[in-house]
């Protein structure tokens, strides 16, 4: 099994990237596993005591469930990935069942931060997209997805985002093994990663 960490800052293009992947390979030999999965419980707390949660620091992430989920696809077992609302702030009772793959992707802004999680990966990619160009999609995700206007989006990128980007997530760069600039469609790192995956295999 050859488990693929792929981080970069909010809006960045992750989604893209993991796509790009998932094309090159064979249907059926690949599963993939969001870090958004991944956040507390918090049934503890009231919906407004949630809406104030920092989900863009690595406290918010249950790094623990995610590390003992990917130990036991190693071991060739089936895991329940947790399915989490970002209407609500937490976790449904839904959970996702997940089978062991030859490639398992994990995706996540937080994904670096956690050294048990990162010795994980066999292949470390980053992604990385200008400031604007991660605000506009994030305003477009968060818009449209997520029910949110625009002013609170804007203020959530200015007071929370950007500075747990900066603390948080741009330093991380520094464990990948492989950097996509992601201002295009980029053919040239996708073959690298596809030829990489190829010779893991």
């Amino acid at each position: 099994m050859l488990i693929i960490g792929i981080a970069g800052g909010t809006g960045s293009g992750k989604t893209t990237v993991v796509n790009q992947i998932l094309h090159e390979l064979p249907a059926g030999e690949v599963c993939v596993i969001s870090q958004d999965s991944y956040y507390n419980q918090t049934e503890n707390l009231s919906y407004e005591e949630r809406t104030k949660i920092n989900f863009d620091h690595p406290k918010a992430i249950d790094f623990k469930l995610l590390v003992s989920h990917l130990n036991e696809l190693r071991k060739n077992e089936i895991i329940e990935q947790p399915v989490y609302s970002f209407v609500t702030h937490n976790r449904t009772k839904d959970t996702l069942i997940t089978h062991p793959r030859k490639v398992v992707i994990v995706e996540g802004i937080l994904i670096f931060n956690n050294k048990e999680l990162r010795d994980l990966f066999d292949i470390k990619i980053f992604v990385h997209a200008d400031t604007d160009e991660r605000l506009i999609r994030r305003l477009k995700r968060d818009i449209e997805e997520r029910g949110r206007d625009v002013n609170e989006v804007i203020t959530r990128y200015k007071n929370t985002l950007k500075p747990m980007h900066q603390q948080f997530i741009e330093p991380t760069k520094n464990y990948a093994d492989i950097i996509i600039p992601n201002d295009r469609y980029n053919t040239v790192a996708i073959d690298i990663v596809r030829t990489v995956i190829s010779n893991k295999l």
